[in-house]
């Protein structure tokens, strides 16, 4: 049974009346509604929108990211169309950028991690509240805490705030302070994605995950980290489509290698060891239901249903709203969804509006702040926030030739290398980040020659000696569900990119997003790990470059990618 007094909801008489009496008032239309999260692709402004609230009397929203404008007219809209209060959500890993395409990036996990620093974690997650808050964003779906222990994997790489449960603990616990501190408005608190990543390579966007720990090691890493979380006041949890199949067998000894199922459909892993053993009162979201790791557990029309009547509460994503939506009535006319398990779910999904005080408002205009909040998005103080995280993040993990510093006196002529991931998949990646890094380098003073087109040919190598002082690589290779993990790409066979310039003239090496590029460029012996390709990241990092700025980042082994000759 669900305690709605206790810990995360801290309901009153009165509030637990509302959640109760909203519930008995609704249609089973209504409440099979409720259990589903509409993610909004296209156009904010297409009226159609308002009508899929209300044709299939969804709980929550997600949104493709816009600018601010957008984004509050959308949320205020949908609210306005929706009979009872919705969750909107919005993914802030590291900042307001996650919400609104003009917000503010502070810094992600990894770079959370290289700088040290609680308050750099406190002000993403502030600053994180504070943007998406004004935007009508009720519900962050973040921070991850999974634990980044194998160097491979990219699903996680740059979301995980470290590589022990330690690290994970101490930033992401600053950073849901912050969080907290917004003031904007309330927001649901949240962290994914259960029961951890980071222990494997692959992208659950493509298979089913899996987390191989055995129990004892588990509690005592991400078991612990779950249940610091709880013990604090956590509010929501997104389950993974990641199996664990040593702890589900113990759980359940009857378990064939057939049954092993990821933490959405274990009813085991959610059940015996999420609510009995870590004690967790609050609402469990699947994560999206596109993923492979779900759809190919077992057939859409049984995991729609089968994903509630497991213990998770809220489904993430339709596949087709008519037909997902069919899926889940008839599991509960077909008894797959017992009415207990509905009526679980349901108070959850209220008493979570509850807790966050979404009852106590009944005009959409009461449900959003005042537009003027808007003007928070980017303001002074969060750039400043967002500069000294830079300052403090930026890496540099190796100098081996000591050839830093480099500036336009001593090394004026650059031949520059831009070096890029999946373009227009699902991630958005684009290629902005290479005029930026111009910019910030002609600014600086430098000479850049752009290496563009796809050629293998070097040219005479003396000749290029004498044409250029020194070679900067940008990395900026971001993707998710394309394959399973991301590597550099280089743009044809033994292109002319590939550093083996790096034994004629000094070469720096930048990453912009992942820290593990050693695996593909050990050849290069100074390597920055930048954690952003935002233009104050990038400015910053040409002047420490240069030697107007002293490098403050860490690292841990993992940059390594357990190669002898990164380390050479």
């Amino acid at each position: 049974m669900v305690d709605l007094k206790a810990k995360p909801f801290y309901l009153n008489d009165e509030d637990i009346k509302w959640v109760k009496d909203t519930i008995s008032e609704m249609s089973l239309e209504e409440k099979i509604g409720q259990l589903f999260i509409t993610r909004i692709h296209g156009d904010l402004a297409d009226p159609d929108n308002a009508e899929i609230v209300k044709k299939y009397h969804v709980g929550g929203i997600r949104y493709a990211s816009k600018r601010s404008e957008e984004v509050y007219n959308f949320i205020k809209d949908m609210q306005a169309a929706s009979k009872i209060p919705l969750l909107a959500a919005a993914n802030c890993d590291n900042g307001g950028d996650g919400a609104s395409t003009n917000g503010t990036f502070i810094a992600s996990g990894a770079m959370t991690e290289a700088s040290e620093s609680e308050e750099v974690a406190y002000n993403a997650g502030l600053v994180s509240g504070r943007e998406e808050a004004a935007l009508g964003v009720n519900w962050n779906f973040d921070p991850s805490v999974d634990i980044l222990y194998n160097w491979r994997n990219t699903i996680v790489n740059t979301r995980a705030y470290g590589n022990t449960p330690e690290k994970v603990i101490k930033y992401t616990s600053a950073y849901l302070e912050g969080l907290k501190d917004s003031e904007v408005g309330e927001i649901a608190t949240c962290v994914k994605h259960f029961p951890g990543d980071g222990v494997e390579e692959r992208d659950q966007h493509l298979v089913l995950g899996i987390n191989d720990f055995e129990p004892k090691k588990w509690d005592q890493t991400f078991g612990k980290v779950y249940k610091h979380h709880i013990d604090n006041g956590l509010m929501s949890i997104m389950a993974g489509h990641i199996a664990m199949p040593e702890y589900s067998k113990q759980l359940n000894p009857e378990l064939s290698e057939q049954d092993i199922m990821p933490a959405t459909l274990a009813s085991e892993l959610l059940n015996d060891l999420l609510r009995d053993k870590l004690g967790f009162n609050g609402l469990v979201v699947t994560d999206a239901s596109h993923m492979l790791g779900m759809t190919a557990a077992m057939s859409r029309k049984d995991y729609v249903p089968g994903a509630i009547a497991a213990g998770c509460d809220m489904f993430l994503f339709f596949n087709d709203k008519e037909e997902d939506f069919q899926f889940m009535l008839e599991g509960y006319k077909n008894g797959v969804i017992t009415d207990q398990r509905l009526n679980e779910a349901l108070e959850r999904i209220l008493g979570l509006k509850a807790a966050i005080n979404l009852h106590q408002n009944s005009e959409a205009d009461q449900l959003v702040p005042a537009e003027d909040k808007l003007e928070i998005i980017g303001q002074k103080e969060h750039h400043e926030m967002a500069a000294e995280a830079a300052d403090q993040g930026i890496t540099l993990v190796k100098d081996s030739l000591d050839q830093l510093p480099i500036t336009p006196e001593t090394h004026p002529r650059i031949k520059l290398y831009y070096l890029y991931g999946e373009l227009g998949g699902i991630y958005n990646s684009d290629t902005s980040s290479r005029e930026r890094i111009i910019e910030e380098l002609e600014k600086a003073g430098f000479e850049v020659d752009l290496n563009e087109g796809e050629s293998r040919e070097k040219g005479k190598i003396m000749e290029y000696r004498d044409k250029y002082d020194a070679a900067f690589v940008f990395a900026d290779v971001r993707g998710y569900a394309q394959q399973n993990n991301y590597r550099i790409k280089w743009k044809s066979p033994m292109d002319n990119e590939v550093p083996w310039y790096a034994a004629e003239i000094p070469t720096v090496f930048v990453s912009l997003n992942y820290t593990n590029h050693f695996i593909d460029v050990p050849m290069v012996k100074t390597f920055i790990n930048a954690h952003g390709n935002t233009s104050e990241i990038i400015r910053q990092t040409i002047e420490k470059i240069m030697g107007k700025s002293d490098f403050k980042g860490s690292y841990n082994e993992n940059v390594w990618c357990d190669i002898w000759e990164a380390k050479r």
